[in-house]
């Protein structure tokens, strides 16, 4: 372990009242604030028919934003049944990757059976956690975040993990609602705030009916902050984030 996360929690536990604040937090959490916001109860893992998604052309669509080629190494965090999953595989062909990530033991298990199935050679799955999604380094073009952000219970510690798995000139791409975290959206503000407060940058901004919400694209921005001097963002009363 790296000194400092040991040193971290040795000053919380000194404050008043710390272990209550750190209580039913991972470990690998508590050197990071907590999100200032409600965080939506995970759904299910196939949100609409796929049949439908494509003929709305929702994944051309965000794969077409993102600049997906052949031969991209790309993430897809919280992939669920397998819906960009698969189609990732499709664009990137042969001589591309996938790795699917899903914090769902259950949900990996299933994508496993359907990738096995549709010999997809391309593509392997990880079992991820809420704070980390165990990326390995430098390995990937894109990492895509698709209406999963606003379930994701430590976004801190998640995007601070997530950083050192893109390459030079790699990116991640959220597709969310632009609604309260709380009713499975992300309000595009805090959105733009919380990756700020990692060290990244917005660097493409869009809506399309085809996505039911907006799209974003983020790169990093300078060297990545210790965790302990993070700025949670703070929500106003109209729910939209006003800055650390």
């Amino acid at each position: 372990m790296r000194a400092w996360p040991v040193l971290a929690l040795a000053l919380a536990a000194c404050r008043p009242g710390a272990a209550a604040d750190e209580a039913g937090r991972a470990p690998a959490a508590r050197g990071f604030p907590r999100p200032d916001r409600p965080v939506s109860t995970i759904g299910a893992t196939q949100f609409s028919s796929e049949d439908l998604r494509d003929r709305m052309g929702e994944a051309r669509t965000v794969m077409d934003l993102a600049r997906i080629a052949e031969g991209m190494t790309v993430a897809d965090l919280g992939a669920g049944e397998g819906y960009y999953t698969i189609r990732l595989a499709e664009r990137v062909g042969r001589s591309g990757r996938v790795l699917a990530e899903d914090i769902d033991k259950g949900a990996v298990e299933r994508l496993g059976l359907r990738v096995e199935r549709q010999r997809l050679d391309q593509v392997s799955i990880r079992l991820g956690t809420p704070e980390d999604p165990r990326l390995p380094a430098g390995s990937f073009d894109r990492v895509f975040m698709v209406h999963m952000y606003h379930e994701v219970a430590e976004p801190y510690a998640f995007l601070w993990n997530l950083r050192p798995a893109l390459r030079k000139g790699g990116s991640v791409i959220v597709v969310d609602a632009d609604r309260p975290t709380g009713r499975h959206g992300t309000p595009p503000g805090l959105l733009f705030c919380e990756f700020a407060a990692v060290g990244f940058r917005l660097v493409e901004f869009a809506r399309r009916p085809t996505m039911v919400g907006y799209y974003a694209r983020f790169e990093t921005d300078g060297p990545r902050p210790a965790p302990a001097s993070i700025k949670p963002c703070k929500l106003g009363a109209d729910g939209a984030a006003v800055g650390p």
